[in-house]
């Protein structure tokens, strides 16, 4: 059976978001780009999946493009 959206429910369009990953060995943790499609209140602190393909825990108050020198340069080149 086919879902659907009650007609209430408000669309949201896309929104870029920053999001930082963790350090993982000798892997420095990074500033990416996480495409939201859902109000930033709603954002609950779990991991989303970034831009380029890795977790991260979003950050509303940082903004995308992030003005910090260490992003991920794969999500600097996808969201141009």
């Amino acid at each position: 059976m086919p879902t659907t959206v009650p007609m209430s429910s408000p669309i949201v369009a896309a929104t870029l978001v920053a999001a930082r990953s963790r350090a993982h060995g000798p892997t420095a943790a990074l500033w990416h780009a996480v495409e939201l499609h859902r109000p930033t209140v709603e954002v609950d602190g779990a991991c989303e999946l970034t831009v380029c393909g890795a977790l991260a825990r979003i950050d509303v108050e940082q903004p995308w493009p992030t003005p910090a020198r260490d992003v991920c340069p794969a999500c600097v080149t996808l969201t141009r």
